[in-house]
């Protein structure tokens, strides 16, 4: 099964925002790898990370992307780091992936500093710049549309990535 679409990027790039505005938009389902993955776990994604790991949470991240690109034909939102899953990788080619890239600054602002996301515990600035910088080549990598959300609204950003959705 193919996605319309499969939206990727960093934490506070708006992948939640604009997958539910898009999938209003077009009539389809709304899917968000994060929820899946907290669904089968009975928790929360920061309470998977503490209490079994990010490995772990790495694990249920790639079954619930595999498990959402076999049976979701509507729009797809992952998790800001199920790009680095290899196997996650080759299940994205030949769907339609939309990389949200995201400024620091901005991301920042819609995420917060005193974030309940796992990775961002710790010096939540820097370390989500570092995590940026790692993962940018292989969301460059895997997108065949890239839409920057910087200083932008919802409704601009879900019309320029409707232009480039397939029929």
């Amino acid at each position: 099964m193919t996605a319309k679409a499969v939206l990727i990027g960093p934490p506070g790039s708006g992948k939640t925002t604009l997958g539910r505005l898009l999938a209003e938009r077009l009539g389809v389902g709304f899917r968000d790898t994060d929820a899946d993955v907290e669904a089968v776990a009975g928790k929360p994604v920061s309470d998977i990370f503490v209490e079994d790991g990010e490995e772990r949470f790495r694990e249920l991240e790639h079954q619930a992307v595999r498990r959402a690109l076999a049976e979701h034909d509507g729009i797809l939102s992952l998790g800001g780091g199920a790009i680095l899953h290899e196997e996650t990788q080759v299940l994205l080619e030949g769907q339609h992936v939309v990389y949200l890239q995201v400024g620091l600054a901005d991301a920042v602002q819609r995420v917060g500093l005193a974030s309940a996301r796992p990775l961002l515990v710790l010096n939540p600035r820097s370390r989500l710049k570092a995590l940026m910088e790692e993962r940018r080549p292989i969301y460059e990598r895997l997108a065949t549309v890239t839409v920057v959300t910087d200083k932008r609204e919802p409704e601009e950003l879900a019309d320029e990535i409707m232009k480039g959705l397939p029929g």
